[in-house]
């Protein structure tokens, strides 16, 4: 039998040599919230809890990343806070050896109830998708509640997390006086920020082209401002970051459409019924849960695996097809 050792250099490579090195689990395509840019308001075609991954299926399957060499993870939906038993699945993930990175990606409404056990179970950072600080803007933009979030926030900065990171999908006629107000609160709170350009994806493609923001008029806006010098982050995403001279405010840009980031992707994606997507803007995947239930071996696992990295995409065409990619970002994860 073939032995997959562990290490700290991924050995999956693809066709383009890029390692790759994440990824990020959803563990469920439902959410409580309905952000406009990532679900339509009135969608209901979730999938069935019985073609979800089990735990047993999602740690056995992370395992075979971790053996080959991908040592950071991070858990998405939808919203994973309504998963139940999120830490329990938590501290089985961050039991596997070689895995150094567990982190969660939240929209916060449960994050008070969670924060603790979720620090206790092995969660190392969490991201926080935030994109207004206005209540009554806050219910257009998600149909929620703004209070839960912050709750959440607080929960998370008191239970020790750090960093904490706010992700603000940046909108053309919805949020762009917000930019600076944001910095501030993240001055105040000692938060990351990082700002996110809208991306066409499925039903919600129009709204997102329609307002589309690109992050270089973002990033001028906040310079008029704020002394900016070059800056950096640990972590395994694609934002590239700048600092305000003279605090610890590190502020990121993900730019998937004015400048893409697909020359050094090192990601790939498993949604909740345990397809794993190869780029977030095209369809190439693999079917992962038939093969388990049929009784794949660990070893045919990761061979799967190996198999389906050398068909990862050189790039997504967000802006040359932006029809291409018809599934919602929330049936992808986040």
């Amino acid at each position: 039998m073939k032995s997959y050792p562990h290490s700290k250099q991924s050995s999956l490579i693809d066709a383009f040599g890029r390692k790759i090195e994440y990824v990020r689990l959803s563990l469920t395509d439902k959410c409580n919230l309905r952000c406009f840019y990532c679900m339509p308001k009135n969608f209901k075609d979730f999938e069935q809890p019985e073609h979800w991954l089990t735990f047993a299926e999602i740690t056995r399957v992370i395992r075979a990343f971790t053996e080959l060499g991908v040592a950071r993870v991070r858990l998405t939906g939808g919203e994973p806070l309504v998963r139940k038993d999120i830490t329990t699945l938590s501290s089985q993930l961050t039991a596997l050896p070689g895995l150094n990175d567990l982190s969660l990606s939240t929209n916060a409404t449960l994050l008070k109830k969670y924060a603790s056990g979720l620090q206790h179970a092995g969660i190392s950072r969490i991201n926080v998708s935030l994109d207004t600080l206005k209540p009554e803007r806050f219910k257009q933009i998600t149909g929620g509640d703004l209070q839960p979030v912050l709750d959440g926030l607080m929960a998370a900065k008191k239970a020790g997390f750090n960093p904490i990171k706010i992700n603000m999908v940046a909108m053309k006629g919805i949020n762009e006086d917000e930019f600076e107000d944001m910095v501030e609160f993240c001055l105040q709170q000692d938060f990351t920020l990082r700002f996110i350009e809208t991306m066409p994806m499925g039903a919600t493609g129009d709204d997102a082209n329609e307002h589309y923001l690109d992050l270089q008029i973002v990033k001028k806006q906040l310079a008029e401002r704020f002394d900016l010098i070059p800056g950096v982050m640990p972590g395994g995403g694609p934002a590239r970051y700048v600092q305000i001279k003279n605090t610890r405010l590190r502020i990121g840009f993900i730019t998937p459409i004015s400048q893409h980031f697909c020359e050094t992707c090192n990601r790939v994606r498993i949604s909740v019924d345990g397809t794993l997507y190869l780029c977030l803007g095209q369809d190439d995947k693999v079917e992962l849960r038939p093969l388990l239930r049929a009784g794949i071996t660990d070893d045919e696992l990761k061979n799967v695996i190996i198999k389906a990295i050398a068909l990862k995409p050189e790039k997504h065409e967000f802006k040359d097809k932006p029809e291409q990619v018809v599934r919602l970002m929330s049936m992808t994860g986040g």
